[in-house]
């Protein structure tokens, strides 16, 4: 593999070369093989809730437009940096230009933002449910939740608008290797040719409004939903919230969980392999395993879906039972 500094005549990179997971060609033959299973995998699931949200009028509600909206929002993430690693893995140049290094982290930290700010409405529409039976249908109305969704797309893709433009003006002119497998914030700051603090501070104090902001809403939600919850008289009806709001809450601490230790904990970025390994984990695991989470742990979604799958009515029935 040719890992020589990439120039143009003024000395500035043109293209980096992502390293990747460096070891035998045996080992990046397995772990493509899986890299793409689990890659297919994410983007049937996450299409199969797509379509059977789309094709069942009983889903026509506002928590699962916004579920949804979440599923294709993880197709768009997941695509985001996950076709160029496996390109990667079995090229012998891993390299991407320049203008492409920036628009992958533009794309894939905008994902990033907008699935708080999903998780956010989410979290929102299931207080309103549970802790506002009453109001809920004069409050969440397919218009509120037709501006929740919007607001989410645009505020994502608008929150890392600076810090995508302040990188761009980062001076890079060698070396061009990123010990990563994808256009990382921290890997691309390490190879700027002069400090740049006003852009580390202000891609750190975006991240960290973005993450924090989010998540002590959805706990402080959560919480609220929580104790209402336990106020519920009706046994049914108070494991129902609980099944529907542990859906919810699981894909937040999934989430969360692993950003946090990214972005948020001291020292995380110094260890390359920890580095990897935790950006693999919100990357590929937490879209792979949220389809799994919403379609195993509700009973709507569940019925729904072997309606589309064709399943037997009787089995439905069976299992409506249960």
């Amino acid at each position: 593999m040719n890992i020589s500094e990439a120039s143009n005549n003024s000395g500035s990179v043109t293209e980096f070369i992502l390293l990747g997971f460096p070891c035998r060609r045996e080992i990046q033959i397995l772990l493509f093989v899986i890299f793409s299973l689990i890659y297919l995998l994410t983007l049937m699931g996450n299409t199969s809730i797509i379509c059977t949200v789309w094709s069942s009028r009983k889903l026509h509600t506002p928590m699962y437009i916004l579920l949804a909206n979440f599923s294709f929002l993880e197709i768009c993430y997941v695509s985001s940096d996950v076709p160029k690693m496996l390109t990667n893995i079995i090229s012998q140049t891993k390299s991407i230009s320049f203008a492409g290094c920036l628009l992958q982290f533009y794309f894939f930290f905008s994902m990033c933002a907008t699935e708080g700010y999903f998780l956010s409405a989410m979290s929102f529409d299931r207080f309103l449910a549970i802790c506002r039976p009453l109001h809920y249908p004069t409050i969440m109305t397919h218009h509120l939740c037709a501006q929740l969704v919007v607001s989410c797309w645009v505020g994502g893709f608008l929150s890392i608008l600076i810090p995508a433009i302040l990188m761009s003006r980062v001076p890079f002119c060698g070396p061009n290797i990123i010990d990563h497998f994808f256009c990382d914030l921290g890997p691309l700051l390490a190879l700027s040719c002069a400090p740049v603090p006003k852009t580390t501070l202000t891609c750190a104090t975006v991240s960290s409004l973005i993450i924090s902001i989010t998540f002590l809403y959805i706990l402080g939600s959560y919480t609220l939903v929580l104790c209402a919850v336990l106020w519920v008289p009706a046994v049914s009806s108070r494991n129902k919230a609980f099944s529907t709001c542990a859906s919810h809450f699981l894909v937040v601490s999934l989430f969360y969980g692993s950003v946090m230790v990214m972005y948020v904990s001291p020292g995380s970025r110094s260890h390359p392999g920890t580095q990897k390994f935790v950006t693999l984990f919100y990357c590929m695991a937490t879209p792979f395993f949220n389809p799994l989470i919403y379609s195993l742990r509700n009973k709507d979604m569940k019925d729904a879906l072997k309606k589309v799958l064709g399943a037997p009515s009787n089995e439905i029935s069976k299992n409506t039972e249960k």
